[in-house]
C-alpha cells in the first residue's frame, strides 16, 4: 500500500534499514542508542530494523561500552563476511580484478597486463572473465555469493536497456562496444550477479570520495592521470560523481595530434603517453621494450637524479618535458576550477602517484595563476590517498552502493517481471 508520498511500506523498511546499514558501516560501531540521532529514526525503529539485519546475518555485535549509569550498551558493526564484491580495473596498461569483503578489505587479485596500443575487445573480455574466476577460485568463494562486480573502463559509458552498458572509448579504438552484452556471453558469473560498467575516473572519484582524501567535501574533483587524463565531478547535484572527458579539452589549437583524432587536446600533452614520446621525441633515452611505468619512472630518475649521486647531472631534456607538461595539467585544471569552482581537487591515477610530490607543487602553482582569483584562493589540490588500486576499489563500489539502496538486500528480481530486452537479445544470439 502506497501513502501519500507514493511510497509503500516496503519502500519505507528498506530505506530504513539502508540508513542503519550506512551508519553502521562509516561510521560504526555503534550502539542502538547511538544509531537514533544518527539515522534520525526512533528507538522502536532502530530496535526492529537492527533485529532484521542480525537475522539476516549483516550485522554482529562488537563489543560493549559503559552508558550513563545504566546497563553498558552493545555496539554492533557490519559483518565483513557477509558480503563480496568484485572490483575491475581496465586500465591502459593491465587489466586489474580484486576481491572484497563487505568492508572493501581486499580477499585476492589477479592482473593480466597489455600490450601497448592493443585493446581488442574480446581480449578484454577474456582476461576479466579469466581474472574473475581466478580471484573466487583463489578465495573459495562460489560466485552465487557476490553481491555484484564492478567495472572502471576509459571512455563515455552509455546505458541502454536494450542492449546493457554501451562503451565509447575514441582513444583505445572501442566503437560503441556492448561490453556488458559480451562479459555476460560466457561470464563465469550467474545470471543474478549484477555487473557495473562505469568511467574509470567516475570509479576513482567514488572510491576518494567514500574512503580517500575527497571525505568531507561537497564539491570536488579527482583526476584520473594516466596514460591519458580523465576527471570526476562530485557536487550536490552530482553525489555520486559524473565522468568528464577532461583530456579532450582543446589547449593548443593545431597543436599535437591526440590519440583521439582531434588536434591540440590535453590528453597530447600531458597523459603519460605523450609525455614519454615527447621525451623520445627530443632524444631521451628512453628504455627499450619498457612499460609505460618503467618508462615514467627511467624520466623521472633521469630528470631528478638523486642527491647523493654527485656524478649525475639532471637531463635537461626530460626536466624541460616535465615542466612544461606540470603547465598544461595546470592550465587544464585552472579550466576545471573557473567552471566548476571545487573546494578540492585530488590527482590519482598511476601516473600522477608516481610523479607525486615532486610534480604536484609545479602543477598548483600554476593552476592557481591561470584561474580566476576567487575560485583560485577557495580551493586545494593534493594528491589522493588510496594509491593505485582506487580503480578497483571505486568499481567495487557501484555494487556497493546498490546494496545500500536495497536496503542490504541482495538482487532477486521478480520472476513475474519481463527480463531486460538486452538479457533476451543474448539468449537469442548467443550459438546453442
Amino acid at each position: 500500500m502506497a501513502g501519500r508520498s507514493g511510497r509503500t511500506v516496503r519502500d519505507l523498511r528498506r530505506a530504513n534499514r539502508g540508513a542503519v546499514l550506512q551508519r553502521l558501516y562509516f561510521d560504526g560501531p555503534l550502539s542502538r542508542f547511538e544509531l537514533g540521532p544518527v539515522t534520525g529514526l526512533s528507538s522502536g525503529s532502530v530496535s526492529n530494523v537492527v533485529a532484521d539485519l542480525v537475522g539476516d546475518g549483516l550485522v554482529e555485535e562488537a563489543g560493549s561500552v559503559d552508558s550513563d549509569g545504566g546497563r553498558p550498551r552493545t555496539l554492533l558493526r557490519v559483518t565483513p563476511d557477509s558480503g563480496h564484491m568484485i572490483g575491475v580495473d581496465v586500465g591502459e596498461t593491465r587489466v586489474r580484478v580484486e576481491l572484497f569483503d563487505l568492508t572493501l578489505t581486499e580477499l585476492a587479485r589477479a592482473e593480466r597486463p597489455l600490450e601497448p596500443q592493443r585493446y581488442e575487445v574480446d581480449v578484454i573480455v577474456d582476461h576479466i572473465h579469466a581474472g574473475i574466476a581466478e580471484v573466487l577460485a583463489a578465495a573459495g568463494l562460489a560466485p552465487e555469493r557476490l553481491l555484484g562486480v564492478g567495472i572502471g573502463v576509459p571512455g563515455i559509458v552509455e546505458h541502454t536497456s536494450d542492449r546493457g552498458a554501451v562503451v565509447h572509448g575514441q582513444t583505445i579504438g572501442w566503437d560503441a562496444v556492448e561490453l556488458e552484452f559480451l562479459l555476460r556471453n560466457g561470464s563465469p558469473l550467474p545470471d543474478g550477479v549484477p555487473c557495473f560498467i562505469d568511467n574509470g575516473a567516475r570509479t576513482l572519484g567514488q572510491a576518494e570520495m567514500w574512503f580517500g582524501a575527497g571525505r568531507g567535501a561537497r564539491n570536488a574533483l579527482v583526476v584520473l592521470f594516466g596514460s591519458g587524463v580523465g576527471a570526476c565531478l562530485v557536487s550536490p547535484e552530482a553525489e555520486y560523481g559524473r565522468a568528464v572527458e577532461w583530456g579532450h579539452l582543446t589547449v593548443r589549437v593545431r597543436g599535437r595530434r591526440c590519440r583521439c583524432g582531434a588536434l591540440g587536446c590535453l590528453e597530447a600533452y600531458a597523459g603519460a603517453e605523450s609525455l614519454l614520446a615527447r621525451w623520445r621525441e627530443e632524444g631521451g633515452r628512453v628504455p627499450r621494450g619498457a612499460d609505460e611505468e618503467t618508462a615514467l619512472t627511467a624520466m623521472l630518475a633521469a630528470a631528478y637524479p638523486p642527491a647523493a649521486d654527485t656524478d649525475t647531472a639532471a637531463d635537461p631534456v626530460a626536466l624541460a618535458v616535465l615542466e612544461e607538461t606540470a603547465e598544461y595539467l595546470g592550465a587544464g585544471l585552472s579550466d576545471l576550477i573557473n567552471l566548476f569552482q571545487p573546494e578540492r581537487i585530488l590527482m590519482g591515477g598511476w601516473a600522477g602517484l608516481q610523479l607525486g610530490a615532486r610534480f604536484l607543487p609545479a602543477v598548483r602553482k600554476h593552476a592557481l595563476s591561470y584561474a580566476l582569483r576567487h575560485p583560485a584562493e577557495n580551493v586545494t589540490i593534493e594528491l589522493g590517498s588510496l594509491g593505485p588500486d582506487a580503480v578497483t576499489v571505486g568499481a567495487a563500489i557501484l555494487p556497493l552502493a546498490d546494496f545500500f539502496a536495497r536496503g542490504g538486500r541482495r538482487p532477486d528480481p521478480d520472476p513475474q517481471s519481463p527480463p531486460p530486452a538486452w538479457h533476451t537479445a543474448l539468449q537469442e544470439r548467443t550459438p546453442r
